[in-house]
């Protein structure tokens, strides 16, 4: 019998993966993380991960279940390593990831530091994935969820063999309406609630609204141009722009025109033909490995530049401690600075890193 911390948000997923080790015989904690005051950053409680309504619903499934529930406040942490990095992304014409850096500065590092703290061994979330034991190269490995459609892999990569070593993932071999199955059967408070589809500190998807707020200023316009440096107009500010964005640019033409580059330095942004967007070869740093130590030749692997996109076939070459460089069997098409590029090998991820350029 292990001790376990649940990380609860107030979700379906995560009271169900309460319920799996509660009823395996785990002696489990509830834990939802106070990430922000949502009156601090101009926002109403709907559809995030921290309102009161969200606490009250993992209480309710933790008591329940017979389960300690307690609110760890982590503002100060998640403003540092997630909200301020988010914003500086922008404005340094970069597309961050901020769940990916939310599983790794707090999830599987804060929370996973408190739970030492308290006695207890693993940290159990409600992603969607599977962690085993590999005896063959002797290291924890990280697999695909059983449910490809809710596969949760990508956002996990940064993902250290220590960590790996106490965390679990039960819901990793169940599909989303089994799931939604056992919190009916349960009687759990929501278990028909939605899916949140956004960033829990931009619910309504205006990053370039939320950033001015949080900054406290408004970005100075600049120059579009076309691939061949001519000025075509002029644009809002750069946090208004990212990679392959084709809506809202206020340009017309004879053609559709897109976001092809960002350049902070000259506060200008490039426009041009879908075609412009496609690049054969990425770099990525600050990479994790996790099913090897090092990859020590050019490796055949899946490569997914984002969340919800299927896999490209490449061959990767580790070029330094920290570095790799991909090359695809076919262009892709907007690969994207500050993004994930996660490797896959079948089902088993063998790591990723933040991409840096591509052409």
């Amino acid at each position: 019998m292990s001790k376990c911390i649940i990380a609860m948000s107030g979700g379906v997923d995560s009271a169900v993966a309460a319920y799996l080790m509660k009823n395996s015989g785990h002696e489990c904690i509830g834990i939802t993380m106070k990430l922000f005051d949502n009156a601090d950053i101009n926002l109403s409680k709907a559809h995030t991960c921290c309102s009161l309504d969200d606490v009250q619903d993992a209480r309710s499934v933790a008591y329940s279940l017979g389960m300690p529930h307690y609110v760890f406040n982590f503002a100060d942490r998640f403003r540092e390593t997630v909200i301020n990095k988010f914003v500086e992304s922008y404005e340094n014409a970069s597309t961050p990831n901020p769940c990916i850096d939310c599983n790794k500065y707090l999830k599987f590092d804060k929370l996973y530091s408190r739970a030492k703290e308290l006695d207890y061994n693993y940290v159990v979330t409600g992603h969607y994935a599977v962690v085993e034991y590999s005896e063959k190269v002797n290291r924890y490995i990280l697999k695909k969820s059983h449910d490809p459609r809710k596969d949760q892999t990508y956002v996990l990569w940064t993902l250290t063999q220590e960590q790996l070593a106490h965390t679990y993932f039960p819901l990793g071999t169940l599909t989303k309406s089994e799931v939604r199955k056992i919190a009916e059967e349960n009687g759990f408070i929501n278990a028909k609630k939605h899916d949140s589809q956004d960033i829990c500190f931009v619910p309504d998807g205006k990053y370039a609204e939320f950033i001015e707020k949080y900054r406290g200023k408004k970005y100075p316009e600049g120059n579009f141009i076309d691939t061949e440096g001519n000025l075509i107009g002029k644009h809002r500010g750069i946090i208004h722009y990212t990679l392959g964005q084709r809506r809202g640019l206020g340009i017309s033409s004879d053609g559709r025109l897109y976001v092809c580059r960002i350049d902070p330095e000259h506060n200008a942004v490039t426009l041009g033909k879908e075609e412009d967007l496609y690049s054969t070869t990425l770099t990525a740093s600050n990479i994790n490995l996790i099913s090897v130590p090092r990859l020590d030749k050019p490796t055949r692997l899946e490569l997914k530049v984002r969340y919800s996109q299927n896999g490209a076939m490449a061959t990767v070459t580790q070029t330094g401690d920290d570095m790799i460089t991909a090359v695809f069997d076919t262009p892709q098409r907007a690969i994207t600075r500050g993004q994930s590029v996660v490797m896959y090998d079948g089902d088993v991820v063998v790591g990723g890193g933040i991409i840096s350029g591509s052409y």
